[in-house]
């Protein structure tokens, strides 16, 4: 990790949470597992925080996912591949296209995404908010998910990525 993350709280810490108004605008989800461990509002119905790890936890079948994975880098990729498989629901990740996880996972797996045009000021546990240093987009895998980008009013840029 380069000093400028160590110095920026939001992104060299694994605790940190999706603003609920990002949300509003997906619609509602029916799993998140990678939920807070102390959470400022629930994001769904059915959730798996780091104590209970979502990785190991079988997804139901038909749920529709949110992941807003922890960004450590041990942890990213597995949950990013786990969500491709299921194919049904929508990350929120670092804008860094150029890197393996998109390349070799998200390319080629998922249906579109929107590379948002504002940084995401993430919340803290204490409810305070902060913004990282690099852009977020947001990843739709499977057709509900790509539905739900391509009607949210979420400014960026909306690109399909496999068709149909």
């Amino acid at each position: 990790m380069d000093s400028r993350q160590q110095r920026n709280k939001v992104i060299s810490s694994d605790e940190w949470y999706t603003p609920q108004s990002l949300i509003e605008k997906l619609g509602s989800f029916d799993l998140d597992p990678c939920a807070p461990m102390q959470p400022l509002y629930q994001l769904a119905p059915m959730t798996f925080n780091k104590e209970q790890d979502g990785l190991v936890q079988e997804w139901p079948k038909d749920a529709f996912v949110w992941l807003n994975p922890p960004y450590s880098r041990v942890l990213l990729r597995r949950f990013v591949e786990k969500l491709a498989e299921h194919n049904n629901g929508i990350a929120l990740l670092v804008n860094r296209q150029d890197n393996l996880l998109f390349q070799e996972v998200i390319f080629p797996r998922a249906k579109s995404m929107i590379f948002m045009r504002h940084r995401v000021k993430f919340l803290r546990p204490d409810g305070t908010s902060g913004t990282p240093f690099f852009g977020s987009c947001l990843v739709a895998f499977g057709e509900e998910a790509n539905m739900r980008l391509r009607r949210a009013e979420i400014p960026g840029k909306y690109v399909i990525l496999n068709y149909p």
